[in-house]
């Protein structure tokens, strides 16, 4: 036990429950329309299905999908919520934002331990303020995915350590490494620290964590014959990434999705100012902070071969408890201006696409897709039930499970690997009833991933293959422009063959005047 250090003052369980419920306000205030939003891509590949396979049978191995080393924690926790409030989008996205506003709280709380040299309350606000501005966390925090779960746990398994409440912190580590498998990392920077310390007793509570994770991938391996659950996953998440070119990139792109994006290199220079000017950062809390959050990077870094920023949100609160503490030590006019130029641009940022190609799920271009998908399948669902689908990855599993929500039954559904020119090239369009496709990517027009050199590096060490324009399918597919969708940029072409079975009488005639 550290003696050292002043006990700290008891909070009234009151407080803490006023502001969570202050927290939880602003996040389903701001979320409200977005409430009945249905599912975006790995919702509807892995976790949707994973859940629904607790809820309806407590199957924890996945049967309706191809089971990874994922473990069960949020899934089961999202069919107990199921069980209480009924399944439906809307109650998945209360009951992630319910989590996700707790993990608000918990931030707010580790701010102000690690703000408690600067003397004041106000930098823990400015944290709590980023966080919810931020948009990789607005909008996981209301989706099914496992990182905003997984920040929660391990910001309050650090919370936990810096107060050095050991055992209850080992026991949220062991919840934490059945919300995502990464959170090992958590416990065991711990441990290492303490056996720095030469708390041998301490540290050894960290490798409950580790057992309870290995019978997870022991279960898992019974079940499947693989630790990962499938060898493509872990060909993919664990070797692919190791290249040093993909891994350089890696690290870089990790380092601008943390420090640069989102106006947020204006927290990065106030960290650097703290850091030059004072030695707030090499405390004993700083530094295990700092260690996590390296040791956070590192790994996911290595392992995983979509650089993901979600990966990133474990470790978000601890940079922008930095932040704030950093603008906090600016004069009072250039803290006021720089704390609420921060602020805008990252709630800009959720309206605001990058004039470079990004993953939907780093701000509300998710919402756009998701909408145009929902349109999409509604007219497939009423005009082409009978007809067979030829399209790509997430529309297939949409049409094909309607526990999702997108279609009234099961469609039959052709897929194809992707919508590049050499797949395209093949195709028998003689053969296809309906073709459907559409954006997947953000990819506008100035964009520096266009010139020669960058999609050649890019085609080397990654295999890419760009995908499409809308106007070279419409130059490529022999079928009818039958409906076309538009949202904030992205878009969505339906087409139909000759002969194609059409359920509405209005719409087989006007197609048909067009043939």
């Amino acid at each position: 036990m550290r003696t050292d250090e002043p006990p700290h003052r008891q909070v009234r369980v009151g407080t803490y429950g006023f502001f969570l419920v202050l927290f939880g306000l602003i996040l389903f205030l701001s979320h409200l329309s977005l409430l009945r939003l249905n599912y975006f891509w790995d919702e509807v590949d892995q976790y949707i299905p994973s859940a629904l396979d607790i809820y309806h049978s407590g199957a924890f191995i996945p049967r309706s999908v191809d089971p990874i080393v994922h473990p069960p924690g949020v899934m089961a926790y999202l069919a107990a919520f199921w069980k209480l409030a009924g399944y439906h989008p809307a109650s998945t996205r209360a009951a992630m934002l319910l989590l996700a506003s707790f993990g608000v709280l918990v931030a707010f709380l580790l701010a102000i331990e690690l703000s408690k040299e600067v003397g004041r309350g106000a930098p823990a606000f400015v944290a709590a303020g980023l966080l919810c501005c931020s948009p990789v966390f607005f909008a996981q925090s209301m989706m099914a995915n496992l990182d905003a779960p997984a920040m929660v746990f391990t910001i309050l398994a650090l919370l936990l350590f810096l107060q050095d409440r050991i055992r209850t912190c080992a026991a949220v580590c062991m919840v934490l490494v059945l919300v995502k498998e990464t959170g090992l990392v958590v416990p065991l920077v711990f441990a290492a620290w303490l056996a720095h310390e030469r708390r041998w007793r301490d540290a050894a509570w960290f490798a409950a964590p580790a057992v309870v994770l290995a019978g997870w991938l022991g279960g898992l391996y019974r079940a499947t014959g693989h630790w990962t659950g499938s060898p493509g996953f872990a060909q993919y998440n664990l070797y692919f990434p190791l290249h040093p070119v993909r891994l350089l990139v890696a690290l870089s792109r990790r380092c601008y999705s943390l420090f640069f994006a989102s106006f947020q290199w204006i927290g990065a220079f106030a960290i650097a100012f703290v850091w030059r000017t004072s030695t707030l950062f090499r405390s004993r809390s700083w530094k295990i902070a700092w260690w996590l959050a390296g040791v956070h990077v590192l790994l996911v870094t290595a392992l995983g071969g979509a650089v993901l920023t979600r990966y990133l949100l474990p470790v978000m609160p601890i940079v922008y408890a930095a932040m704030a503490v950093g603008l906090a030590r600016f004069p009072k006019r250039p803290q006021r201006i720089c704390a609420a130029a921060l602020l805008v641009g990252l709630a800009a940022s959720n309206f605001i696409n990058p004039p470079y190609p990004f993953p939907y799920e780093d701000n509300l271009a998710f919402a756009d897709f998701v909408k145009l998908q929902s349109s999409a399948t509604e007219f497939l669902d009423h005009y082409f039930s009978d007809a067979r689908v030829t399209t790509v990855w997430p529309l297939n599993r949409e049409l094909t499970r309607p526990e999702l929500g997108f279609v009234s039954r099961k469609m039959d559904v052709q897929t194809l690997r992707n919508l590049s020119p050499q797949t395209l090239q093949p195709v028998d369009w003689n053969h296809v009833q309906v073709f459907v496709a559409f954006s997947r990517t953000w990819d506008p027009q100035f964009s520096f991933t266009h010139f020669a050199p960058v999609r050649q590096f890019w085609q080397h060490f990654y295999g890419f293959t760009p995908n499409s324009s809308m106007e070279a399918l419409r130059q490529r597919v022999p079928l009818q422009l039958v409906a076309h969708f538009e949202q904030r940029g992205q878009w969505l072409d339906i087409y139909a063959n000759r002969g194609t079975p059409i359920s509405s009488p209005l719409l087989r005639a006007n197609v048909r005047r067009r043939w």
